[in-house]
């Protein structure tokens, strides 16, 4: 079973992924890795959510950062947005992810923070 989801906005975003990766791996914990855009892939994006065995979502994004809360719209088990940072520092992914309507939570860490949203995750894990 699948412990952790880890999906990528872009593949541009694999120096964030490799600080998640290296946590859980770290911990042995069994995760697994996607490239999915919330934008140009949605139908992937639905079929992977739905069909995943994971119990937390780790959802890293930039610019409109959309991914996070998009998964988080299609299922109930945790999911942790991590901002990339791009043009403007990241500020613009951060405010995207932390800004979820009512009802629809992502939890955040700080632009870039692989390495905390996997040591989140794990604490996730523990109380399951």
């Amino acid at each position: 079973m699948t412990e952790v989801a880890i999906i990528a906005g872009s593949a541009s975003d694999v120096h964030v992924v490799e600080k998640v990766k290296a946590v859980l791996s770290e911990s042995n914990t069994d995760f697994d890795y996607q490239v999915i855009s919330a934008h140009r892939n949605p139908d992937k994006l639905d079929e992977y959510v739905k069909s995943s065995d994971a119990k937390v979502f780790i959802c890293i994004a930039g610019l409109s950062a959309a991914l996070p809360g998009v998964v988080a719209s299609k299922t109930d088990k945790p999911v942790i947005g991590v901002p990339v940072s791009g043009t403007l520092g990241g500020l613009d992914a951060l405010l995207s992810i932390v800004q979820m309507p009512k009802g629809v939570p992502v939890a955040c860490v700080g632009i870039d923070n692989g390495a905390n949203a996997a040591h989140l995750a794990l604490r996730i894990l523990k109380t399951a």
